[in-house]
């Protein structure tokens, strides 16, 4: 095995790690797991909602924020898609049973996450006048 193949072997291996990571991440999200939920970060991870301009330093902080939150939450992941030190996540945050379509990107250092942003969307009523072009979709 050459050099390329080992590197290409190790980044398939690690790949599947991070995966794994973040099933476990998002599992433990739903469950309300807060300590599991947070093994993912590290340290020093910085965490953005750019949406309410609010920027969380250091897993502790990011850990008690999401831990004090009044609402009751789930987590219905869409799909997640990344490779190396990138990674996206589309899922459904619903907080006491209002849906918000949500996007996490997390870049991982290390095998842990460095920083994440995450984007909230509210559902919206499709327009009529494009209902010949498109087909409906279960969220």
């Amino acid at each position: 095995m050459n050099d390329q193949q080992k590197k290409e072997q190790y980044s398939g291996v690690r790949d599947q790690e991070i995966r794994a990571a973040l099933d476990q991440h998002w599992a433990a999200s739903d469950a309300n797991d807060f300590e599991t939920e947070h093994r993912i970060y590290h340290e020093d991870a910085v965490l953005e909602y750019p949406q309410s301009g609010e920027r969380t330093r250091g897993r502790r902080n990011i850990q008690s924020q999401r831990a004090s939150q009044p609402s009751k939450k789930r987590f219905a992941v869409r799909r997640i898609i990344g490779g190396s030190d990138l990674w996206i996540t589309e899922f459904i945050l619903t907080y006491d049973g209002k849906p918000s379509y949500t996007v996490s990107i997390m870049e991982f250092r290390d095998d842990k996450v460095a920083r994440e942003t995450q984007y909230f969307s509210d559902p919206f009523v499709a327009p009529a006048w494009r209902a010949q072009w498109v087909e409906r979709i279960d969220t």
